[in-house]
């Protein structure tokens, strides 16, 4: 078994169209659900609305811990599987659910599903390549992801100005649930053997060395590093998420502008994840994450102020926004799986997402009270000072284990064709 994308392709580009598929499902609802809280069910409360990403959140940082165990102990295929006829129901619930209470629990499902198919989306990646692609592995995937939900953002919020929130925007999703479940039971092969041989080859002395051995007390920083930048970025964009379509109606825009912000938002962080991703495995990916941060809290600002109007501001903080985004999201996650053993990387990873979509819940209870409390832009205010902070405290987690975090020269000169 040989390591690498081009080794691998054809399974690593069906995963890479599996997630775009993913991330379609989490596009339902970025536009048009907080709407349909406050026109259709004609909710009043900022954390009553913003319950629907706190049900979210909590459910698929558990099912995280949950997935990346069970795939340690069993096969990542099945847990895929099992992600995807979890979240079957969800775009049915979306568009004909009778109150916010179906909402909810659309959310649970749905939360639970992306767990279980997202964690190994990038579970099997990291199975397929080794450090020295680990960052373009990860930069795809979530480009792909990320891109299938800014897409369906974009299309979601186009649909509901000219036919209504419910049901028809939500129809997509019922082409995503089918077709990624239809792929991922018919098409998809199992990576554990992946996994088996390089855990075999580390035991035996006979893998290739791509990195130096660092110490635990250096991995153990680096990951509270790692986790809690994760855990602010989910948070920054839990805010996002649950405020920002309600800032922008109080502010007079229409749903198809605020669908368009929506959607540039996370196409940006999805198209430049292609460029981040490799720079991540060619200058380390501290400098990557710690300027991300930066850049993120920099968008955060900008969409508040609302200067020289609220379109404006709007488009291009969700382009900065995206751009920093897309520095952070595939760096923390190759840093990840660099401190992690073959053996147990994907319960390393479900770890990772776990803190870091604990961001979800964290960012919408934030945004319900100091909204209620102060008014919706400094709920933005505040999310744009916790992410610089972060970034801060990220670089300073992660100071000593920069040259780890790198492949080493013989990675670098051994090609792709590393053995696993």
């Amino acid at each position: 078994m040989r390591l690498g994308i081009g080794e691998n392709w054809p399974q690593f580009s069906l995963l890479v169209l599996i997630n775009a598929c993913v991330g379609g499902m989490v596009g339902l609802e970025r536009t048009v659900v907080p709407l349909v809280a406050t026109q259709e069910f004609h909710l009043t409360s900022d954390t009553l609305i913003f319950s629907f990403i706190v049900a979210f959140g909590l459910v698929k940082a558990l099912a995280n811990i949950a997935s990346g165990m069970l795939a340690d102990r069993f096969t990542r295929k099945a847990m895929l599987v099992g992600g995807w006829l979890i979240g079957l129901p969800v775009p049915f619930m979306l568009a004909w659910g009778p109150s916010w209470n179906w909402i909810l629990a659309a959310n649970v499902l749905l939360g639970a599903s992306q767990g279980f198919t997202w964690s190994m989306t990038v579970t099997m990646k990291n199975d397929l390549v080794g450090t020295r692609q680990r960052g373009l592995a990860m930069g795809l995937n979530e480009f792909a992801g990320y891109g299938g939900l800014g897409i369906t953002a974009l299309l979601t919020g186009y649909i509901a100005a000219r036919t209504g929130l419910r049901p028809e925007p939500f129809y997509l999703g019922i082409v995503y649930a089918l077709l990624g479940l239809g792929l991922s039971i018919v098409a998809v092969r199992d990576t554990t053997g992946f996994l088996q041989h390089a855990t075999s080859a580390a035991m035996t002395g006979t893998a290739t060395p791509v990195a130096p051995t660092r110490d635990p007390a250096s991995a153990g920083r680096t990951m509270f590093g790692v986790c809690q930048a994760g855990l602010v970025n989910n948070l920054n964009d839990g805010v996002s998420w649950g405020v920002l379509p309600l800032f922008f109606v109080a502010h007079g825009l229409s749903v198809d502008h605020i669908g368009i912000i929506k959607a540039v938002y996370p196409l940006t962080w999805s198209l430049g994840q292609l460029g981040t991703g490799a720079l991540a495995d060619r200058v380390g990916r501290r400098p990557l994450i710690m300027w991300g941060m930066f850049v993120q809290a920099l968008g955060l600002g900008v969409m508040g102020v609302g200067f020289p109007s609220t379109y404006a501001s709007g488009m291009t903080g969700a382009i900065i926004l995206g751009l920093g985004t897309a520095m952070v999201y595939p760096a923390l996650l190759a840093t990840a799986a660099d401190v992690s053993p073959a053996a147990t990387r994907a319960t390393t990873l479900g770890w990772y997402r776990f803190w870091r979509d604990l961001g979800y819940p964290a960012g919408a209870l934030l945004a319900g009270v100091v909204s209620a409390a102060f008014g919706l832009v400094w709920a933005v205010y505040l999310a744009s000072v916790l992410t610089f902070v972060s970034g801060i405290i990220a670089a300073w987690s992660m100071r000593t284990a920069t040259q780890s975090l790198m492949p080493s020269p013989l990675a670098r000169t051994s090609g792709v064709n590393q053995r696993a």
